[in-house]
């Protein structure tokens, strides 16, 4: 009899957010993975090689654009969501992995967050949200346990 492997998504912005969710590529074996990221040039490319679903790639600094553009992408998160069916969302952030781990907690299913290493002196804002809804919150930082009481550190995943 074969048991069936947990599914587990990874998601993720692009850049270092990505680059540190890949660390965690050791873990794609032991589950059922899907990996969300931004579309990119680059990030298309990596589909040959993962498992893998996009979002559209939104930046900050146009507001309104910005505005259209993470609204489509919640919706779309949804959608990925309700096809993936994960029992587990594991992020290393930024805002395109926020709604993902809101839209688990309204299905009941577990969050795990791991706090951007590039931070040991202040919150990521992503990580101010995500905080109070996740089931495991990982810092690369002793010293971010200052602003995540109730995180767990767990160094870095470089």
């Amino acid at each position: 009899m074969t048991t069936e492997r947990k599914k587990v998504m990874f998601i993720s912005s692009i850049g270092g957010h990505l680059t540190q969710l890949l660390q965690l590529s050791p873990l794609f074996e032991e589950y059922d993975y899907h990996i969300v990221t931004e579309k990119s040039e680059i990030t298309l490319k990596m589909k040959d090689q993962y498992n893998m679903s996009y979002l559209v790639y939104g930046a900050r600094n146009y507001p309104l654009r910005y505005l259209y553009k993470f609204t489509y992408n919640i919706l779309k998160s949804l959608a990925l969501f309700l096809k993936i069916k994960p029992e587990v969302i594991v992020t290393t952030g930024a805002h395109t992995s926020v709604p993902m781990c809101y839209i688990a907690k309204l299905f009941k299913r577990k969050v795990v967050f791991i706090e951007s290493f590039a931070k040991s002196k202040s919150q990521t804002l992503s990580g101010k949200i995500v905080y109070p809804i996740a089931d495991l919150f990982i810092v690369q930082w002793e010293s971010m346990l200052e602003f995540y009481p109730d995180a767990i550190y767990g160094g870095s995943i470089y």
